[in-house]
């Protein structure tokens, strides 16, 4: 008897943890083009223009989506030159740059990392110029980089991050951002399962960011970033509760200015897809 109720309460217990893990992440799909959750409450008008298409954390780069002039991101900062913003990793060059923001959510994830004892990560490369990507591009070829103004590098939201233990294939710092990157806004850029969509070979140590909640809904549904666009495109308005808390995101046509609806009372962000249109996320419990 003791022995089957230990089994039990071993499997509650279990029940409880798969419970609280399957709800971290919750995906509602209303019909195509139906009521946004967002219009129901007090709105503003604001004019966006088309400018915007090219600029966010969503935006999308590939051999098909180059980088806009306006869409490389501000304020990238040489982290050599800043000692002060160093904590948990180490950088490979005194050349590594990144924007200050996407610094700043990266300590972030490395010092929660340093943690649980996982605390050799290093820079190997931040943000590039084209002049840079093109060396790089000649150097490695179009298997595992892309032209000048092809790639993420150039745009500012890409890092690559390495292990000072081994390849990150293998290293306890590649695992645990398999597997918590999302948690804080990154996903990985190149994943084994998705070269036939991405174009570029497994890159473990490739991570973008693009922000919560979309890191997040994208691991749910195992996407890389074609497929999330792709995604929102096509179902025009989604609302995902993530740890709690609801968000909805919808995709925007913009073929010229225009004036679209936002919420007074509740934050948002808008992003282009570098492509036809805008994704405003909208944070519904703000």
């Amino acid at each position: 008897m003791r022995k089957r109720g230990f089994l039990l309460v071993l499997c509650l217990i279990a029940g409880y943890v798969v419970f609280h893990q399957k709800q971290e992440v919750e995906i509602d799909l209303p019909g195509m083009g139906g009521a946004s959750e967002s219009n129901q409450v007090p709105a503003q008008t604001i004019q966006v223009g088309k400018e915007q298409i090219y600029k966010g954390n969503l935006v999308l780069i590939n051999k098909d989506y180059p980088v806009h002039p306006g869409s490389v991101e501000t304020d990238i900062v040489n982290l050599s030159e800043r000692k002060e913003l160093l904590s948990g990793f180490g950088l490979l060059n005194d050349k590594i740059r990144l924007p200050s923001n996407v610094l700043q959510k990266f300590t972030e994830m490395v010092y929660d990392a340093g943690k649980e004892g996982v605390n050799h990560f290093i820079i190997s490369s931040g943000y590039r110029d084209r002049a840079e990507q093109n060396e790089l591009y000649k150097e490695m070829g179009a298997d595992y980089a892309l032209p000048a103004g092809h790639s993420e590098h150039n745009l500012g939201l890409s890092l690559d991050i390495g292990s000072t233990l081994q390849a990150m294939n293998e290293a306890p710092e590649g695992e645990w951002l398999m597997n918590h990157a999302p948690d804080y806004g990154f996903i990985l850029r190149y994943p084994k399962d998705k070269t036939a969509i991405t174009g570029i070979q497994y890159e473990p140590w490739h991570f973008r960011y693009v922000g919560l909640p979309h890191s997040k809904i994208m691991q749910e549904k195992q996407f890389a970033l074609e497929e999330y666009l792709a995604f929102l495109k096509e179902r025009k308005s989604i609302l995902a509760t993530v740890n709690g808390e609801r968000f909805e995101v919808r995709y925007i046509p913009i073929s010229q200015d225009e004036s679209i609806q936002v919420p007074v009372n509740h934050p948002y962000e808008l992003s282009g897809d570098n492509g036809d249109g805008v994704i405003l996320t909208v944070h519904l419990d703000s």
